[in-house]
């Protein structure tokens, strides 16, 4: 018997979180936090409980899992964030289960945990990707983690092999043979698990209803290299935002702001969190180049002398999504001390995730700077997850007999199944739409 159990990420975009129980044995991918609820988690000093984030809805309902609490003998991350790591220190606890991340999601990890600052007992276990490993349980499983490209370092497809054949977890990727970081997709071992036999295919959702290949980092590269070198700025304090977690979208960012000759100042706690767990594995290209501050005596201390001196800085900081307590977020609202001029840039180097409480913040957070005259550069951005003809590309590769759309709301869920029966796949057959604590016997 295998059964996959769908916890978290079936109902919405976030609070990722799966089970697979082959027999006695069961593993967990992912578990991460529904941000809207929680949209300033990333500056917010003290972090919320399990109790809280519970009462909120913003971690998965593991609870559903309490029959097969006992048999998780893994809990396996796919990259470092929030959506899929970010619940791990407020669920790890009930299963006495490693917790199993590539080297940069560890560390990720670790900072949450260090921050949480409550006892954490799991063993956490470093894995690079394209590698193998075995997990012991009643029977011994191989696990693959096969590198791919995101929006954050070290992403992996998790493979988890069975007798009846390999079940693949691909919550989040794209298909980047461009990538500023990193290296590129691993086709070759994907095209060798097509052949060894796939039993299902759990696939992010997220643009499933975007007709598109999602382009290459190295658009957002030449994106952001239009705005910041092209547009007249001299006059300008330059202040750009981003996903913290996109390092590599800073190293274009840094490089942009060098051939400027701008002093470059990383200013957030989310910031630090990312930039610091990439330094630690030796993942930054572009340390030697920023200050990196965090801490509110630093952050003042530095926007003061930005003030008197703006257009030899530029200013990368929280805040893209408008979200509260951001730096952007506070500097607007003039809880810190900077005060917009109208000669001044703002670049939005992201999407807007979409749900309505960001939608509603972004579009706050913008009317403030609109007012004061502030320049703005939206969408300087390509985003991390594939979009349609990616989503095609990898059932066609993969060829699953199952394939279960995850990652997303109904409609998004729903226009996967449609482009898996476009593939002459069936629902309720071989493509499965399912909702948050559902179960579904793949054997």
């Amino acid at each position: 018997m295998i059964k996959l159990h769908a916890v978290g990420g079936y109902s919405e975009i976030g609070k990722n979180m799966t089970a697979i129980e082959i027999g006695d044995d069961a593993f967990i991918f992912d578990s991460g936090l529904y941000l809207p609820p929680i949209v300033e988690i990333e500056d917010k000093k003290t972090p919320y409980t399990e109790k809280k984030l519970r009462q909120i809805d913003a971690i998965p309902n593991d609870l559903v899992l309490k029959d097969i609490q006992n048999k998780v003998r893994a809990i396996l991350v796919s990259h470092a964030h929030l959506d899929h790591v970010g619940a791990v220190p407020y669920t790890a606890h009930r299963y006495k289960a490693e917790v199993i991340a590539t080297p940069f999601t560890v560390e990720v990890l670790k900072s949450l945990i260090r921050d949480r600052e409550a006892k954490f007992t799991n063993k956490i276990r470093a894995v690079t990707p394209n590698s193998s490993f075995t997990v012991r349980g009643k029977k011994d499983h191989k696990i693959e983690f096969i590198n791919i490209t995101h929006s954050t370092l070290q992403t992996a497809l998790i493979v988890l092999h069975t007798p009846k054949g390999a079940i693949v977890y691909a919550n989040d990727f794209k298909f980047d043979n461009s990538p500023i970081l990193g290296k590129k997709p691993n086709y070759k071992r994907l095209k060798e698990l097509a052949n060894e036999g796939i039993l299902a295919l759990i696939i992010d959702s997220v643009y499933a209803d975007h007709e598109r290949k999602t382009p290459s980092e190295k658009i957002a590269r030449g994106l952001l290299e239009d705005v910041l070198l092209t547009t007249a700025n001299q006059d300008a304090c330059i202040i750009v935002t981003t996903f913290s977690s996109h390092i590599a979208r800073l190293k274009s960012i840094v490089d942009c702001g060098k051939q400027l000759g701008r002093r470059i100042l990383f200013l957030g706690r989310s910031l630090h969190r990312y930039v610091s767990a990439a330094s630690r594995v030796k993942l930054v290209p572009f340390m030697k180049d920023i200050k990196l501050l965090s801490y509110r005596t630093q952050v003042e201390r530095a926007l003061k002398k930005v003030s008197k001196d703006r257009t030899k800085y530029m200013l990368v900081c929280t805040g893209h999504q408008g979200e509260p307590g951001s730096i952007l977020d506070r500097m607007v609202r003039g809880v810190l001390p900077f005060k917009f001029l109208s000669r001044d840039h703002v670049i939005f180097s992201s999407s807007i995730i979409p749900n309505p409480i960001n939608v509603a913040n972004r579009k706050q957070l913008e009317k403030k700077l609109k007012a004061r005259g502030v320049r703005i550069f939206t969408d300087v951005h390509v985003s991390g997850h594939c979009g349609r003809e990616d989503i095609r590309d990898m059932i066609d590769m993969l060829q699953p007999r199952h394939v279960i759309p995850a990652h997303a709301d109904l409609p998004k869920l729903s226009a996967l199944a449609e482009l898996a029966t476009e593939m002459g796949y069936r629902v309720g057959k071989n493509v499965h739409i399912l909702q948050n604590g559902q179960k579904l016997n793949l054997i």
